[in-house]
């Protein structure tokens, strides 16, 4: 009988991927013997063979060799229909899935860049979002440390094949950079820390006109990295030298401020199991029976040490991935405004809760009409209109936290900023979001001072370098352009 690829619990059920690749296998067992037939198969007969020979590579180790060489003997569609199976397979299975059968993923996953594969970038993103930010489990750490050493080690294939698929390494790894970068003192993460810096390096150095794809959130990653010197020197280069990217059409900052962000890179750092849960809450779950979904999610995902800084992975996706459709919004489903309040509650940590104001409100900074989607910045705004007058903390350090970043993200662009968040307030006015601003500039409770800087900032004038004391602290959380 050939070995299960996953461990199952007594009271759970078996996936049906796995039972497929299984029966496949035993049906087919004997063929999988050389010698080989030479006849050509139906494409029912393909299917099946595809998935019988991915059981026999992932279970039997020791005729994997053989497997693959009967696999390029047979296939016809450029290896399709093979990579979708395992990429499959590491979307529903990963977590579950035993260790031999994992290290046979990724011995899975080079001969498939070395055939060139069709396919080949998806499966890559598969493996990337199966990489838990905040996890420093032995596991975790050993597919960072495998999936950077195949971007590293076949860089020449991949950048033939499919350039993109650096781009979104480079988002991955920055993120994760931030995290590891943050633990001290751990020998195991030296060696992967190295790899990651060198990969990320190598691709903003020598592929930046891919780079430029990723947009702005681009900038909101690298600016969390400019303590390690390697991105310092890239930070430089970005602000002041931009020429030394050597990419023709590139020559200042705000070129990635005006691009936004595909919601691609936000789901990369979130977990399928994590973004199955989330479109379940947002979708099915009624405003005031969210409680123990959120708990149970809570559980599952943000309650082991250092899991806090998921938090605004989770913030970026359900502004940027997640759009409801105009019937969710205007039922009682939970809204999204509802559950980045929860999340601001749960962050425990200044860094992470300033980091997370900032995946909220990002987009703010950079608001154009004409590219940007309105439902990018709705959350941030209801969060606020919504937290009247019961929750006025809330309203009070997300207007003070807008108004630090205005200020002090970028000096040199602050006037542009000016207009983007007074044209994000305007076109949420006039495409319906709320009705007026008076709920803002006429509720008694809203601190005087951050009235006037509103009403200044709407009427153009974008007001006095205003830095509440209360968010004072959090400018050291952050290194502005200069």
């Amino acid at each position: 009988m050939p070995l299960n690829l996953s461990r199952i619990a007594s009271h759970e059920v078996e996936n049906p991927t796995d039972l497929s690749l299984r029966g496949a296998f035993e049906l087919l067992e004997p063929k999988l013997r050389p010698p080989f037939a030479l006849t050509i198969p139906t494409p029912q007969e393909y299917l099946l063979l595809n998935k019988a020979i991915l059981h026999g590579v992932l279970c039997e180790t020791h005729f994997a060799k053989t497997h693959i060489k009967h696999l390029h003997a047979i296939v016809t569609d450029g290896y399709g229909l093979f990579v979708s199976l395992v990429a499959k397979v590491t979307n529903e299975l990963y977590v579950k899935l035993v260790e031999p059968v994992k290290c046979q993923l990724i011995w899975v996953a080079k001969e498939m860049i070395d055939v060139q594969a069709v396919g080949v970038h998806d499966l890559l993103v598969c493996f990337l979002r199966q990489i838990v930010g905040g996890d420093f489990s032995d596991g975790n750490l050993w597919l960072c440390f495998e999936i950077v050493s195949i971007l590293l080690t076949k860089w020449d294939c991949l950048l033939e094949v499919e350039p993109m698929i650096l781009t979104s390494g480079l988002y991955t790894y920055l993120r994760l950079l931030a995290d590891h970068s943050r633990l001290l003192s751990n020998p195991k993460l030296e060696a992967l820390k190295q790899l990651e810096i060198d990969f990320c390096i190598k691709v903003l150095r020598e592929q930046f006109s891919v780079c430029l794809k990723i947009g702005r959130d681009l900038v909101r990653l690298l600016q969390d990295l400019v303590h390690l010197p390697n991105f310092r020197a890239v930070w430089k280069d970005l602000v002041l030298n931009p020429g030394n990217f050597k990419t023709p059409g590139f020559s200042k900052i705000s070129q990635l401020y005006n691009t936004r962000t595909s919601s691609q890179y936000s789901l990369l750092r979130i977990t399928p199991e994590m973004e199955t849960q989330l479109r379940f809450l947002l979708t099915y779950v009624k405003l005031g029976s969210q409680k123990r979904y959120q708990a149970w999610f809570a559980k599952k995902f943000l309650c082991e040490p250092n899991r806090e800084t998921l938090i605004v992975d989770i913030v970026r996706f359900i502004c940027c991935a997640h759009h409801p459709t105009n019937e969710i919004i205007q039922s009682d489903i939970l809204p999204r405004w509802a559950v980045v309040g929860w999340l601001l509650n749960h962050c425990t940590k200044n860094y992470v809760q300033a980091n997370v104001k900032l995946a909220l409100l990002y987009d703010w900074l950079f608001f154009d009409e004409r590219v940007d989607n309105i439902m990018n910045i709705e959350p941030a705004m209801l969060l606020m209109v919504y937290s009247l007058p019961r929750y006025i903390d809330v309203t009070h350090t997300l207007l003070e936290f807008l108004f630090l970043l205005v200020d002090s993200y970028d000096v040199e662009h602050k006037d542009n900023m000016v207009k983007c968040v007074s044209s994000s307030f305007s076109v949420l006015v006039k495409k319906g979001v709320i009705r007026s601003l008076d709920v803002l500039t006429s509720c008694d409770a809203l601190s005087p001072l951050l009235k006037e800087r509103l009403g200044k900032l709407l009427s153009g004038a974008g007001g006095k370098n205003y830095i509440p004391w209360g968010v004072v602290g959090a400018l050291k959380t952050y290194r502005c352009i200069v």
